[in-house]
């Protein structure tokens, strides 16, 4: 057993903020060793932890000292089981309690492990009192590695929580993105606020890009509270109405949606990029693209084609592009990363690897979307309306989104096929097909003729090719 973190001192709003927070990342088959000497704050701790799983639902908790055992059940149908073994005379015991079958498939707190015998993997949760100061206790997290690994996070996260003042929010998970960063979502009466956990010491471009683009009145989220060296950070919450969502739920919406996305960047662009970001050249460009020489040809079964990708990119990024000055481009500009706010501005989120690219860098992110369809007719008409809008020369524009409508695109086939042949991650594969759609329309611009060259004998993304990387 590994000592992954501690937090001292914590006084009874910490402890029980310490708790929330576990309680929106343990699963089935979890269990949660309590220890500490009486008047520790074990019973506080699950009390504060079963509670914040029951949500609205919330039940009172109390001390299982008689009863041995009492189980409660969240709203996702998780069962948790409350134990007090203090009172056990034997370890057999456990298997009359039930808590054998229940350690496999409900969450499992246990207070007074020891009188139970050995435990499967628990995470151990020790509490002791601060001499000479009652209501202070110092908590250390203990368990295996991997397998407990990410507990280390939990006091970090709690702390910051609890300096913001929302120590007596509840913490629930939301869905990450493809990065290691993970998000959760605080909920205290009628407000709401989003935690952003990423590696610490990477939220540095992150905030640097928040103050910029909210201080030219582009929306995103505000800043809270950070703990940068953690890599914490706590946000506004803008909600749930993610572009993605509202074009699915109202797709009648499509083409007002796209013209605020279109005009969001007209705005963004008539701003100077800032110096401290990445400028995405066709040198760089290039280097992304030959992600998909290097995973998708081998995966597809034809080792060596494509390998001539890079070369034409950086050639024809010279020839189509280099003539216009950079912007700021979001990188990620999609509908998974706008939310919708009615007739209130956009709200952006994943910019942190914002970069100075082109004008068309971030129009093609946002109307050729790996995920999910666009009307060609409401790409047409975005590209039309952002050439009106800015006065660019219509021709060259035109050709250097389709060049890179094509680099993205073939960067994205190959992070596809690393993700899935190095993580496992396949998931993303379903999206293949449509992405391969619009690398065969982009290149079909008459001057992208180098870049369909160099494509020449790499295959389509056929179901046996896309089972073929499934299954490697």
């Amino acid at each position: 057993m590994t000592l992954l973190a501690a937090l001292d001192p914590a006084d009874a709003d910490l402890t029980a903020c310490l708790a929330r927070v576990m309680a929106a990342v343990l699963k089935p088959g979890d269990v949660v060793a309590l220890e500490g000497p009486v008047g520790a704050g074990k019973t506080h701790f699950a009390r504060a932890f079963i509670r914040a799983r029951q949500g609205d639902l919330a039940e009172d908790v109390p001390s299982p000292t008689f009863t041995l055992v009492q189980t409660y059940a969240d709203p996702a149908g998780t069962e948790i089981w409350h134990a007090d073994l203090y009172r056990l005379t034997h370890p057999d015991e456990m298997a009359e309690l039930g808590l054998d079958q229940a350690m496999t498939d409900s969450i499992v707190l246990i207070e007074w492990p020891d009188h139970g015998g050995d435990l499967p993997d628990p995470l151990t949760v020790r509490l002791e009192n601060v001499p000479d100061f009652p209501d202070l206790r110092r908590i250390t997290l203990s368990g295996s590695e991997p397998h407990w690994g990410l507990m280390t996070r939990l006091p970090a996260i709690a702390r910051l929580i609890h300096r913001a003042g929302w120590a007596d929010a509840r913490v629930v998970p939301l869905a990450g993105d493809a990065s290691s960063r993970r998000y959760f979502r605080l909920l205290d009466g009628q407000r709401s606020a989003v935690l952003m956990d990423a590696a610490p010491g990477t939220t540095g471009p992150y905030v640097a890009m928040t103050q910029w683009l909210r201080g030219r009145d582009l929306h995103a989220p505000q800043i809270l509270a950070t703990d940068q060296v953690e890599g914490l950070l706590l946000l506004e919450d803008l909600g749930d109405d993610l572009i993605a969502r509202v074009l699915e739920d109202q797709p009648g919406l499509a083409p007002r949606i796209y013209d605020r996305m279109t005009d969001l960047l007209i705005e963004l662009h008539g701003h100077a990029a800032p110096d401290f970001v990445l400028r995405l050249n066709g040198a760089e460009l290039a280097r992304q693209a030959g992600l998909f020489a290097d995973y998708y040809p081998v995966a597809a079964g034809a080792r060596g084609k494509g390998a001539g990708v890079a070369d034409a990119i950086r050639a024809l990024h010279r020839e189509l592009a280099e003539d216009m000055p950079p912007v700021l481009g979001l990188r990620d500009f999609h509908a998974e990363n706008l939310i919708w706010r009615g007739d209130r501005p956009l709200g952006i989120l994943d910019f942190q690897d914002a970069v100075a690219v082109h004008p068309a860098y971030d129009l093609v992110s946002g109307l050729q979307d790996a995920r999910r369809d666009v009307d060609p007719e409401i790409e047409a008409a975005q590209i039309d309306r952002y050439i009106a809008a800015t006065g660019v020369d219509a021709d060259r524009f035109r050709a250097a989104y389709a060049l890179l409508g094509a680099q993205r695109n073939l960067r994205i086939m190959g992070i596809f096929t690393r993700l899935a042949r190095l993580e496992g991650k396949r998931r993303y594969l379903a999206f293949m097909p449509r992405v391969w759609a619009l690398i065969q329309r982009d290149i079909a611009h008459p001057a992208l003729a180098p870049l369909a060259a160099a494509l020449e004998g790499v295959p389509a993304p056929t179901p046996q090719i896309i089972e073929r990387i499934a299954s490697a």
